[in-house]
């Protein structure tokens, strides 16, 4: 949506932001924009949608896309996860890849070479100017001479053996979204290349998603950072009702409170198994109160006031093939996806109709 009337010397530029799990996209987004906003876990995949993350600077408007992390598995969910990934590509004014510095580069820029051109997934790269951010710069004296130690000069040389030449990498930056540093070096650019152009968010805008969809993330994200082994993969997270207590009717009733409640959610923690869903809940309930606890500190945070946070764990026996569930969890059907049912068909068998 454009802004009316807006200033003759503003200017945008989206800019996509790419690369495999864990490798800090998330982080540096919260850096930039000055906000916890995206979820950030120490475990893989903790994004799963591509959303808009906005930031200005004087008049240009920097419109970050955050996507999930590049894997490969040919689960319907996770070829949705890379289509969410893909569809920001066609977006997007540059594209930003990051890699991790502590971890081996060719590894991830042979994964980046087959995702993005042997499978010809993100055919939308070619032809964009691609940048290359090197992150976790913080943990170079940590890593000494080995893997993450490499000069910048060599990574650069590594960039042109191993990318196609159609992909011309135009920058190249070292910067850590922990520390800061470097960072500013990445925001000049972008100010500096920003094309004319009109703002696309109002003054205070910082995404794309409302309210509702962060509250999912961040009821995900702390469900993460408690669980361990394969239950975070395995599991999702709905939002069955959400009350925002400012347009309810019933409303003065939480007026004489010493916090009045800005709203009212009830979440459904969807599982794999029925073992899964004993651990969830814990025992005598521990877990998911503590889940609970955690994700109401940082609801309440975003939403600016107190809130009631009703929280269920339902067992959904491969909830990541159900196209009902994805579809919730805002992931659609992928360009590659599989039927996830099929419909059923009335045939004629012995002169009767029979469906099947």
């Amino acid at each position: 949506m454009l802004l009316r009337n807006q200033h003759p010397e503003n200017r945008s530029i989206w800019v996509g932001v790419f690369g495999e799990p864990n490798v800090g996209k998330s982080s540096l987004i919260n850096y930039l924009i000055g906000q916890d906003l995206s979820a950030v876990t120490p475990k893989a995949q903790t994004t799963r949608n591509y959303f808009n993350c906005v930031f200005t600077i004087d008049r240009v408007e920097v419109v970050l896309i955050d996507t999930p992390g590049l894997h490969f598995s040919n689960q319907e969910f996770n070829r949705r996860m890379n289509q969410q990934a893909a569809d920001a590509g066609r977006r997007t004014d540059l594209n930003l890849l990051l890699l991790d510095i502590s971890r081996d580069v060719v590894d991830q820029l042979k994964t980046f070479c087959k995702k993005f051109i042997q499978e010809n997934e993100f055919s939308e790269f070619k032809g964009k100017p691609l940048w290359v951010a090197f992150n976790k710069s913080d943990l170079l004296e940590e890593n000494g001479d080995g893997k993450g130690g490499r000069k910048l000069v060599a990574l650069t040389d590594l960039l042109k053996k191993f990318l196609p030449p159609e992909m011309v990498v135009t920058r190249v930056f070292m910067l850590s979204a922990v520390s800061g540093d470097g960072v500013h070096e990445l925001t000049a650019a972008l100010y500096d290349t920003a094309p004319s152009g009109p703002h696309h968010y109002r003054d205070g805008d910082i995404s794309d998603k409302n309210q509702r969809f962060f509250v999912g993330e961040y009821i995900r994200e702390q469900a993460f950072c408690l669980l361990h082994e394969e239950i975070p993969y395995e599991m999702g997270v709905v939002i069955d009702d959400f009350k925002d207590k400012d347009k309810d009717k019933d409303k003065d009733k939480d007026r004489n409170r010493d916090e009045p409640v800005v709203a009212s959610i009830d979440a459904t923690i969807v599982v794999n198994r029925p073992s899964q869903r004993a651990i969830v809940v814990g025992k005598s309930g521990a877990m998911i109160r503590e889940i609970g606890v955690r994700s109401r500190k940082r609801i309440e945070d975003l939403l600016g006031g107190k809130i009631f946070l009703n929280l269920h764990v339902k067992v959904c026996p491969k909830w990541f093939r159900n196209n009902h569930i994805l579809e919730q969890m805002g992931l659609p059907r992928a360009q590659k996806s599989v039927r996830v049912w099929r419909k059923r068909e009335e045939v004629r068998e012995g002169g009767e109709n029979v469906r099947r």
